[in-house]
């Protein structure tokens, strides 16, 4: 259960600690005190989507945590299969901190957490109903997913889902495949000219770079000649001259004989040798490399219309060798596709037979475990209604064939009649508003007893209800707090008497800053709320005996002193 709410910087709650105790508690307060802020902070917390406009004027961030204790083993299994700590006591911290510049930090237990990993969590631990749930519940559409959740058949589901999804991805690649024969065969003489003029063009990588770099080697061949020429005789000599490797190699002689007679010149000697070895091979490595030469004017026109080519060709196909060589691949293979599209395509269709039939079968499973399931729902939703003062109501769950479907082949709707003699019609036509609240109250509490979930939040759950029928909807919300923490945000005193604890939420004004307080209200406390609640402006001696009467015919003595 929810066992303690910290608040700050949260719209005009500056700093709030509220203690939350277990069985049914109410909120109640004036138009505006700020109830709803107690539920966008609980929202905030279960990592819910929210706004910086939440954050209190002139704060840079805005926090909330909530403190659970007793935590179900579907909780615990979640926090280990999230990777998340645990505490031995059962309890369990979440938090938020919103900043003003967009950002979020959460936690779990104190380790970094995700906002999707909040909501996960928080899916276990507390749920929260409002008004939004009611306009939800007159969508149609709706209807089928309370069924699933009271069914908890997931493994049918699952099972429908895969086959539907393959189907859809097949039938996806057949409707790719099946171009008509004239777009079939413009495609293909595309592809078939693509290939054939890369294929001869014989491109490898790194060719076009080998180019310009003998491009360079013939441009600059008059300079490379002279300029290596003259390396070449001052290396090697003529007719005239000792080249330096001669001279180097005399060189080494000479000190090689200086050395037998001085044994510290040895290595000098040596270094010498090696000097004489090494200009000789440069002389040999530059003669070799004049030799090779071949700068005529046909070798360098052969490399430009090379290089064009390329050039060419990666304007179509892609800036390097390596783009070009990936697009002939990938037009081979679009091109082997298509040719043996036909064969793909029977193949599709055959498997697509065979996963019509799966389909069906999971779709009737799927349909005969709702029809099980909703006989069960009505009969409970009935009951429930029939207790919330609605002793002549009819409800059914009216079911219809459907195009296959993402959630199955079925449409379900609710069916209601409120009163004797009318046959039910459909619930989004014939319900009023304080019914619509009751029927959402029913439906919590007959999917209540389907989930392990500790804490239920009802935002205004009885909005158009009054008189006996909000002391039914006070007694109910009473019974469902039996066997979890019932929180409820109310304007109606018959629920307020009835509650375990009540909490008010007080708005004040104090040097221009306005805030927000809850405080927990002790028996001469209730009795005031209960009496502003049903007298409005002012309270008299009247409204407070009726308010006291109220409390004690629910159960609630007063303070003993």
């Amino acid at each position: 259960m929810l066992a303690t709410l910290n608040i700050r910087n949260i719209a005009v709650i500056e700093k709030a600690a509220i203690d939350f105790s277990d069985g049914f508690i109410c909120l109640t307060g004036e138009t505006g005190a700020g109830k709803s802020i107690i539920i966008d902070s609980i929202n905030a917390v279960m990592g819910e989507k929210t706004s910086r406009e939440l954050i209190r004027t002139g704060a840079d961030t805005a926090m909330v945590s909530a403190l659970f204790t007793n935590i179900s083993k579907d909780t615990a299994y979640l926090l280990s299969e999230l990777g998340l700590p645990t505490e031995d006591d059962g309890s369990l911290l979440l938090q938020r901190t919103i900043k003003k510049d967009g950002g979020n930090v959460c936690k779990i237990n104190g380790a970094a957490a995700t906002l999707s990993m909040l909501r996960s969590i928080s899916a276990t631990l507390i749920a929260v109903h409002g008004q939004a749930d009611s306009r939800e519940l007159m969508a149609a559409d709706n209807h089928i997913k309370y069924i699933d959740r009271l069914a908890c058949h997931d493994e049918l589901i699952n099972n429908y889902s895969e086959v539907y999804n393959k189907i859809r991805s097949l039938k996806k690649e057949a409707e790719k495949i099946s171009l008509d024969e004239s777009e079939k065969a413009r495609r293909m003489d595309i592809l078939s000219f693509q290939v054939n003029e890369l294929k001869q063009a014989n491109i490898r990588e790194g060719e076009m770079d080998e180019l310009k770099a003998q491009r360079d080697l013939c441009l600059n061949s008059q300079t490379i000649i002279e300029q290596l020429s003259a390396a070449y005789e001052l290396l090697s000599g003529s007719e005239y001259i000792r080249g330096a490797a001669d001279l180097s190699s005399e060189a080494a002689s000479r000190v090689e004989l200086a050395a037998n007679n001085a044994q510290d010149l040895a290595k000098t000697a040596e270094l010498v040798r090696e000097a004489s070895i090494t200009l000789s091979e440069c002389a040999s490595d530059i003669n070799s490399f004049l030799s090779s030469l071949n700068f005529d004017g046909a070798y360098l026109d052969r490399i430009e219309e090379r290089l064009d080519e390329l050039y060419r060709l990666s304007r179509k196909y892609g800036e390097t060798e390596g783009e070009m060589l990936k697009f002939l691949h990938n037009a081979e293979k679009e091109l082997q596709d298509i040719e043996l599209s036909e064969e793909r395509l029977n193949n599709i269709i055959a498997e697509l037979n065979i996963l019509k039939g799966e389909l069906i079968a999971a779709a009737e499973k799927l349909s005969e475990s709702r029809k099980k399931t909703a006989e069960t729902f009505a009969k409970r939703i009935k009951e429930q209604l029939e207790f919330l003062d609605m002793p002549y109501v009819q409800f059914k769950v009216d079911f219809t064939k459907s195009d296959y479907k993402a959630d199955g082949a079925d449409k379900v709707e609710f069916l209601l009649s409120a009163n004797p003699g009318e046959e039910p019609k459909p619930l989004v036509k014939t319900a009023s508003g304080g019914e619509l609240s009751r029927i959402m109250l029913a439906i919590k509490c007959v999917l209540a007893d389907a989930d392990t979930i500790g804490t239920l939040i009802f935002d205004e759950i009885d909005t158009g209800v009054s008189g006996r029928a909000a002391g039914k909807v006070a007694i109910k919300l009473k019974e469902t707090a039996q066997s979890r923490q019932v929180i409820c945000v109310t304007h109606l005193s018959q629920l307020a008497a009835m509650a375990d604890c009540h909490l008010l939420i007080e708005k004040s004004v104090s040097d221009n800053t306005t805030s927000t307080t809850v405080r927990n209200l002790d028996f001469e406390g209730r009795k005031y709320e209960l009496a502003r609640i049903n007298g409005g402006m002012e309270i008299t001696p009247a409204l407070l005996q009726s308010a006291e009467e109220m409390l004690i015919n629910s159960g609630i003595k007063p303070d003993i002193h």
